[in-house]
């Protein structure tokens, strides 16, 4: 199920999700990699949701069937972790869990390629989220990834991640300057964060958590993606804000704003100027 895309958003409304995280505490399953599984695991814990990292064949769908949401990284793909993830993806299917994929890499080799041509043929996605390059690569428009980094020119990326959103079913986040979500039926940017976030390792990785964590407590697909983008874009903000010397305590400021991006905190936010519609 998903809601359709908001003009606007309120504090209030923001307040609202955080609120369904701290009273659920949701079960975030996590097959991810092994460079920024840390920062993942504790980013997941500072939203107030459980993180579990069980991505070994057999274990991994066992755990799903407890989960509130699963998250897919493509950071690394060893055989056994791809197995894991359709196991854990069939267990989703059975029992109604929402899947969030973070196709990282996707665009610069083939063999990633096809991991998530796999997947996507085997799983229902609920969000989707990557940076241009990859949600273009995906969506089957010309995309330049170097590694696990966006670097071509993206000017048409609301019309890839729409077409992307369109044939999976699922909402779709492209992550920039200016993140873009994607449904069906159109496309919004949303304006937060700081440029800090580009130079820390793993920031990406832990978008994908955050909006994990927001899927695992929120019922619509669409909320949730917003939402976890948002929150996550002024969280990056306010860690600007904090002392810091450079990307190392940036990325210290950065989970000690996320634990501190409470309900009250939401609705002093100004939002109002955050959405903008773009079809």
């Amino acid at each position: 199920m998903t809601d359709s895309l908001p003009d606007g958003i309120t504090g209030d409304e923001l307040a609202d999700s955080l609120r369904a995280i701290g009273r659920q505490s949701p079960l975030v399953q996590h097959l991810t990699n092994e460079v920024t599984m840390n920062d993942v695991a504790n980013l997941t814990l500072h939203w107030d949701a459980l993180p579990v990292m069980a991505d070994s064949p057999g274990d991994a769908g066992e755990m799903a069937a407890g989960a509130a949401a699963i998250l897919f990284n493509t950071g690394q793909v060893p055989e056994g972790k791809v197995e894991a993830m359709h196991e854990a993806g069939e267990t989703a299917a059975e029992r109604d869990i929402p899947v969030v994929l973070d196709p990282v890499g996707v665009g610069a080799t083939p063999t990633r390629e096809a991991v998530a041509e796999a997947l996507l043929e085997d799983v229902d996605f609920s969000i989707i989220k990557g940076n241009y390059g990859e949600i273009s690569a995906l969506a089957g428009v010309e995309a330049e990834v170097k590694g696990v980094e966006s670097v071509g020119e993206y000017d048409e990326i609301e019309d890839a991640a729409r077409s992307l959103a369109e044939s999976t079913g699922a909402t779709v986040v492209a992550s920039g300057v200016e993140d873009v979500v994607a449904t069906g039926d159109g496309a919004i940017r949303l304006s937060a964060g700081h440029e800090r976030l580009s130079e820390v390792v793993g920031t990406g990785c832990m978008l994908g958590a955050t909006l994990a964590a927001f899927r695992g407590a929120v019922d619509d697909s669409t909320t949730a993606a917003v939402h976890g983008a948002l929150a996550f874009g002024l969280a990056g903000e306010r860690a600007a804000e904090m002392p810091h010397e450079g990307p190392a305590s940036f990325r210290t400021n950065f989970h000690d704003a996320v634990a501190g991006f409470d309900p009250e905190t939401a609705v002093e936010s100004d939002l109002e100027s955050r959405i903008e519609r773009v079809d």
